[in-house]
């Protein structure tokens, strides 16, 4: 085993500063999705700031759940947080890639009472609901029962996980697919990184990867050992390698080989480690491209008899 010491630096978080613990978990747990919480309080003033300590936790019951920590400069709370203990009501508002630098401006520290839809130039439209009003502006947005408020103490930088049931959900028409389900290209969301960074779920930025549910991918474990030391493969291509539900029969490989690498093999026929290598830098082309089914072809000629 290498050196972990040499490859990893380790941290303590008994050991680190606030400031410092703050910035390593929301650097390293990155991209988090926005919620961007409307709220009111007792006396019916609207309030409006993203949270990216959030998600959605359960279907069965719908449940959201985000928390609004307790301010590191001066362990202050949050408004949204003194508002959904007054009023358990609130609309979680998606972020877009439109909408992103309203959040933004939304997020500066205004006085109590301040309406933040007014200061990011948003519109309220009315909730079905509950009383908070929901973002026009937000591709989604969900309204939401507070079932609870659930705190991790009176420090700085304290979480407070608002747990949220939605009793009703808002969708663009424009970002619904042909199936009626959220697109995530037309959705174009962005999420929160470390420091001042954000992250678009733009369309270069997607990319699909079949679910291993109704087949039983046949695991990394079971690859060829001569495959599985590859010097070109690393463990990503191991890992797509191992999620097929079978391999290529001898009829197919040999197919393969005929059409598709009879010039690699009539260039180095003559040296069999060379041969190999150039098999697996081919397959490792195709698993880049996604085409898992010939890369196992290809490997799989090596040794065909």
């Amino acid at each position: 085993m290498s050196d972990l010491a040499s490859t990893h630096q380790e941290f303590n978080p008994d050991n680190l500063n606030p400031k410092k613990l703050h910035a390593l978990l929301l650097g390293g747990v990155a991209p988090r999705p926005i919620a961007f919480a409307s709220t009111i309080d007792k006396e019916g003033r609207v309030n409006l700031a993203p949270f990216s300590y959030f998600n959605v936790f359960s279907a069965n019951p719908p449940i959201l759940i985000f928390s609004p920590a307790r301010r590191g400069k001066d362990n202050t709370t949050k408004h949204t947080l003194d508002n959904v203990l007054e009023v358990p009501e609130v609309v979680i508002n998606m972020v877009d890639y439109d909408l992103v630098h309203a959040c933004s401006l939304a997020s500066t520290d205004y006085p109590q009472g301040v309406n933040e839809f007014e200061k990011a130039g948003l519109t309220e439209v009315p909730s079905v609901t509950i009383t908070p009003p929901r973002v026009l502006e937000s591709p989604v947005s969900m309204e939401c029962k507070v079932l609870k408020v659930e705190s991790f103490g009176p420090n700085p930088g304290a979480g407070n996980l608002v747990f949220c049931e939605i009793k009703r959900m808002h969708f663009r028409k424009s970002v619904l697919g042909s199936d009626g389900l959220p697109d995530a290209v037309l959705l174009d969301l962005v999420a929160r990184c470390g420091g001042s960074y954000y992250t678009r779920a733009s369309k270069e930025a997607l990319f699909e990867i079949p679910k291993p549910i109704a087949n039983l991918g046949i695991g990394v474990d079971a690859i060829p050992k001569d495959i599985c030391t590859s010097s070109i493969l690393t463990g990503k291509h191991l890992a797509m390698l191992g999620n097929v539900e079978s391999l290529p029969d001898e009829t197919e490989v040999n197919d393969y080989k005929l059409i598709e690498l009879s010039e690699i093999f009539l260039d180095y026929a003559d040296n069999g480690v060379v041969l190999e290598l150039e098999l697996h830098k081919h397959a490792l082309k195709l698993l880049d491209n996604g085409n898992v089914n010939e890369a196992w072809k290809t490997l799989l000629t090596f040794n065909l008899g």
